[in-house]
């Protein structure tokens, strides 16, 4: 199943579904999701609550007999996860859910919570279509190098986003710039609420830039049964490698599903 490893590295809240609906929400919506948000949106976020929000998302969930950082599901299994680094451009990140959608797949989006603080809508938006929704730190710096005052409040601020946007701290944790978490910030992730931490054993490494081709091969070259990819939103070559991706796995019977339904 998973492996434990040390080495470092309904709708829409309503208000923002009007942001969306009136074109404001793409201004407020940068490439990178690491600016601050616009005042309008800070001000909607920070009135948010769960009870204003549509029904609570799924929690975290512990998988018994699964180690505390998972890297990959069972081998025998048919079904793979694609999970994703959320940030970026919103409209590309729609386009990947779509797409996904289109194919019936299902994805994990590890959201960043800046991201989040400019495009809250996309919380809603990536559950509404039945994609698993976690936590990838606040601002997606090197979680593992920070104090551990600091490294508290990437997990804890990010969580705070999720549970003000969905009504839960999201279903997994993630550290930002590494596959694994150190001891220490695995300790802090359970502290916050995540039995596990959500690692991988495929990179597509599409962050690189490489073309959508070589996206495609990377995936396709190392994906099996069980397998966790990482790729990123905000990448045009991820979004048009993304249909290709989908329709190789299903030629050779494989589903992609959320990280939750690869694990139960």
């Amino acid at each position: 199943m998973g492996r434990v490893t040390t080495s470092n590295r309904r709708g829409v809240l309503r208000a923002g579904a009007g942001l969306i609906a009136g074109g404001t929400l793409a201004t407020g919506c940068g490439t990178t999701g690491t600016g601050t948000p616009p005042q309008h949106l800070a001000a909607n976020l920070a009135s948010t609550s769960p009870t204003s929000a549509a029904p609570s998302a799924p929690a975290p969930r512990a998988f018994p007999g699964l180690p505390l950082q998972i890297t990959h599901g069972p081998r025998a299994s048919t079904a793979v996860a694609l999970t994703f680094h959320g940030q970026g451009d919103p409209a590309l990140a729609t386009r990947l859910l779509t797409t996904a959608e289109k194919h019936g797949a299902r994805l994990t989006v590890l959201a960043v919570g800046s991201w989040l603080d400019a495009c809250p809508a996309m919380a809603r938006r990536i559950l509404d279509g039945g994609h698993d929704l976690g936590n990838h730190t606040q601002r997606h710096i090197s979680v593992n190098a920070m104090a551990e005052a600091g490294a508290r409040a990437e997990i804890t601020d990010c969580a705070d986003r999720l549970r003000r946007l969905t009504g839960s701290i999201g279903s997994w944790f993630r550290p930002s710039r590494s596959p694994t978490a150190s001891p220490l910030v695995a300790r802090l992730a359970t502290e916050a609420g995540y039995p596990h931490v959500l690692s991988y054993d495929v990179d597509s490494l599409d962050y690189t830039r490489p073309g959508a081709a070589a996206v495609t091969r990377k995936v396709l070259a190392e994906v099996t049964g069980g397998s966790v990819v990482s790729m990123h939103f905000g990448y045009q070559d991820t979004a048009d490698a993304l249909p290709d991706v989908l329709q190789e796995l299903d030629r050779r019977g494989l589903r992609a599903v959320t990280t939750t339904e690869l694990l139960s």
